[in-house]
């Protein structure tokens, strides 16, 4: 499948993942429509041409519309790749949120993360892990972003929680989940990214159970 269509299909999957209980009006649909057609265009080209080689004239030009369009919604090459990430952490918590009640915080992250990795297309994901690795800017970035998605996932998992202790417990769980997601990823990539993304996640979960025991 070409780069252009699997990000297209990312990005469509990834920006419904969290509704909003108010509908958004027109200017904003609108503003969102554009922002995800640059998001489309630059990761498209990233993927491509590499980070480096890709110019915001390039972004714009392919997204069919001018330079100072492309400011209006991003300040930099690195700020589409953010979007594009949070994106993914949007999913990634409404995954957690529609876990059944039974299910444990640990496990209910764990489920939440392999039905995320299983919509991702492997060349396409580690490409990139490779992206990020390879630019200092991006690994900047990507440190942030898992920042971001342990509060964001720490909030999801909390939604589950009835006491004190399993808001405690929210949070922390946030943290195992969210380095295992790091450390796996980077294992991941180290292994030439040959297992399946989701049978991965059920390796390294087992290797915490493992280590909690």
């Amino acid at each position: 499948m070409k780069a252009s269509k699997v990000v297209r299909k990312r990005v469509k999957s990834l920006s419904g993942g969290g509704k909003s209980p108010a509908v958004p009006g027109l200017r904003q649909r609108k503003r969102q429509q554009t922002r995800e057609r640059l998001t489309r265009a630059a990761m498209t080209l990233f993927l491509e041409r590499g980070f480096e080689a890709t110019t915001i004239d390039d972004i714009a030009a392919a997204a069919e519309m001018s330079r100072r369009s492309f400011f209006h919604y991003f300040a930099s090459k690195e700020d589409v790749v953010a979007a594009w990430q949070e994106n993914a952490a949007s999913a990634l918590v409404a995954e957690v949120v529609v876990r059944p009640a039974d299910e444990s915080m640990l496990t209910a992250a764990e489920n939440a993360i392999a039905a995320a990795v299983k919509r991702l297309d492997p060349a396409e994901a580690a490409a990139m892990s490779r992206l990020k690795r390879d630019n200092p800017a991006l690994q900047a970035r990507d440190q942030l972003k898992y920042e971001k998605l342990e509060r964001a996932l720490a909030e999801g998992l909390a939604q589950r929680a009835r006491t004190k202790s399993d808001r405690l417990q929210a949070r922390l769980v946030a943290m195992i989940a969210t380095g295992a997601m790091r450390v796996g990823g980077e294992s991941w990539i180290g292994e030439g990214a040959r297992e399946k993304p989701e049978a991965f996640v059920k390796r390294t979960f087992d290797a915490i159970r493992a280590i909690l025991k």
